[in-house]
């Protein structure tokens, strides 16, 4: 199996496995078990560290996702008008610098609770803990690719990075070509990226569905809910 071939399957085919696996997988999940579409939160269990923890977690990785989702995706002729491939490149250090730390000390705070207080894991399924260090690893990464940056201040990688994946998101041919010269760091937190859709289906991380849907259907209810006082 020559080197070209690894490079051209983890970043032209595993991309699109991936993602159709997420799309058939969720919409299967939630056709068949939505018994099973939950977080399974803990916090009966015991509150200790759960709500400063979890808020961190939650606060940093949603910034993390909308971040890497218009960095990623917003062709670059859009952004130049208003600044160049650098300065974008110095924004995405920063703002991801900070808000991965704030993601790293909530999930550092979970992870440690989940593994070592004894009732949250009996009650722990594998995959919860092997979601959380699936993401921690990831989140790790991110922060590692950080000090690479910051050692070509340019934009080029960024460029490649957002070429690569508007590319796969458009179906265009040889995405692959734009990070060949990349770092290991960068592949392997891209790999890793989309490994993550991969997994969503069968895991806990489904509930963001509901966290998406759920201000949505009660702001289109069809009418208003009754609250009476205990008489």
């Amino acid at each position: 199996m020559s080197v070209d071939f690894v490079h051209q399957f983890f970043f032209v085919y595993y991309p699109y496995i991936c993602l159709t696996v997420f799309v058939v997988g969720s919409i299967l999940r939630y056709d068949r078990d939505q018994y099973t579409w939950k977080a399974d939160s803990s916090q009966l269990l015991r509150k200790k560290g759960m709500r400063l923890g979890n808020n961190l977690f939650h606060i940093g990785i949603i910034l993390l996702f909308f971040g890497h989702l218009v960095g990623l995706l917003t062709p670059e002729a859009v952004y130049h008008p208003f600044m160049s491939a650098s300065v974008k490149q110095l924004l995405a250090m920063v703002a991801g610098g900070i808000f991965g730390i704030v993601c790293f000390v909530g999930m550092t705070m979970l992870i440690w609770r989940r593994l070592f207080d004894a009732r949250i894991r009996a009650t722990s399924k594998p995959s919860d803990i092997f979601v959380l260090l699936l993401l921690y690893v990831q989140l790790i990464l991110g922060l590692a690719t950080i000090p690479f940056s910051a050692q070509h201040m340019d934009g080029s990688s960024m460029v490649a990075l957002a070429s690569w994946a508007q590319y796969i998101v458009t179906f265009r041919g040889d995405a692959a070509a734009f990070v060949v010269g990349e770092a290991f760091v960068f592949k392997l937190h891209l790999v890793l990226g989309v490994t993550i859709f991969l997994v969503f289906p069968f895991t806990r991380m489904v509930h963001v569905f509901s966290g998406i849907s759920a201000p949505l259907k009660y702001l289109t209810r069809s009418g208003y809910q009754i609250v009476r006082k205990r008489g």
